[in-house]
């Protein structure tokens, strides 16, 4: 049984959503694991993991227009805003969703469906740097 882990940094452009699949597929087969468990960890609180349809970007679109009705900026419920209307409805979305995924490796790669992909949620609007570690355990 080995156990490895590798540091992603994922530069975002503000809210939406952003594909990481090739770059965790990438860490995986450069274990030499064939099978096993890969997680992804997101270092952030303000952002979260999803998989989701990689084929049609408007299932992203549409996922991000229901969790803007959903959880809105700018609520006057919220306190904590100190970095600006979309701070506090940033956490709750990252509350939401994840910020961990466990994908099964099979044949020393990420055993997805046809159309899944791995992305990074970008809750806020401003850009941010964000940090993902992937762990692969297995043979």
């Amino acid at each position: 049984m080995q156990i490895q882990q590798h540091r992603v940094a994922v530069s975002t452009r503000g809210r939406g959503t952003y594909e990481v699949t090739d770059r965790v597929q990438h860490a995986v087969a450069s274990t030499g694991i064939k099978d096993g468990l890969c997680t992804v960890f997101l270092h952030h609180t303000s952002a979260s993991l999803i998989i989701t349809e990689n084929a049609d970007p408007d299932v992203q679109r549409d996922l991000d227009a229901f969790l803007g009705r959903l959880v809105p900026d700018g609520d006057a419920l919220y306190r904590h805003t100190s970095e600006g209307p979309d701070d506090m409805p940033s956490h709750v979305r990252s509350a939401l969703t994840q910020t961990s995924l466990s994908i099964p490796v099979m044949d020393g790669r990420c055993d997805l469906g046809t159309w899944q992909g791995i992305f990074v949620w970008e809750h806020r609007h401003a850009a941010h740097a964000r940090r993902l570690t992937v762990s692969i355990v297995g043979t």
